[in-house]
């Protein structure tokens, strides 16, 4: 399994950063696409996201740099609560028998998860804001990235430089894609 990912890791290429007149300002031409016709908008965008990926990857690392900087303990406080939220699902989901020795300390584990709940619940209601905050922070780089990927025309440049690409080796963004089953309809659209 690691050897599998260590390949792919060095298999990988980092496209080059596009200029921020292609990618915002003056060349950059942007429409609506078509509500209607889900897999043209759907090909847009991943066309678009394969593109532009290391402005993407920057775009990311800037917004949610920006917001650690103004909010950095509730950010922090917001991750750890969701890592606990999420710990104390696994373990009460777990499907794995457990082995234990006596029934007193069955009763034992049962209270300490008892606790656990209690405790995650009760940071839970006292971090909410905190929970949202880095939920936030979480999902505006990728609201902004599917934004700019739906409404962004592309270009010959665009086109052909995605032609290489999947003609070529990997990118971040290619394996990413490749995970969640989505692929662009053809090479030349």
């Amino acid at each position: 399994m690691s050897a599998d990912v260590s390949e792919v890791i060095q298999k990988l290429e980092l496209p080059p950063l596009r200029t921020l007149d292609d990618f915002a300002l003056g060349s950059a031409r942007f429409q609506l696409p078509n509500l209607k016709d889900f897999d043209k908008w759907g090909n847009r965008v991943v066309k678009n996201l394969i593109y532009y990926q290391t402005n993407y990857f920057l775009m990311f690392i800037t917004i949610y740099g920006i917001m650690i900087i103004f909010n950095p303990f509730k950010i922090v406080c917001g991750l750890l609560v969701q890592a606990m939220v999420v710990a104390v699902l696994l373990q009460f989901f777990q499907k794995k028998a457990r082995i234990i020795a006596s029934p007193s300390a069955a009763d034992n584990q049962k209270w300490y998860m008892l606790a656990g709940a209690l405790l995650v619940g009760y940071l839970l209601l006292h971090f909410f804001d905190a929970l949202l905050l880095s939920g936030f922070t979480l999902l505006l780089p990728f609201s902004l990235t599917f934004v700019h990927a739906s409404l962004r025309l592309r270009n010959l440049k665009n086109k052909v430089a995605n032609t290489m690409v999947n003609l070529s080796a990997s990118t971040p963004m290619a394996v990413f894609l490749d995970t969640f089953n989505i692929a662009a309809d053809s090479l030349l659209n």
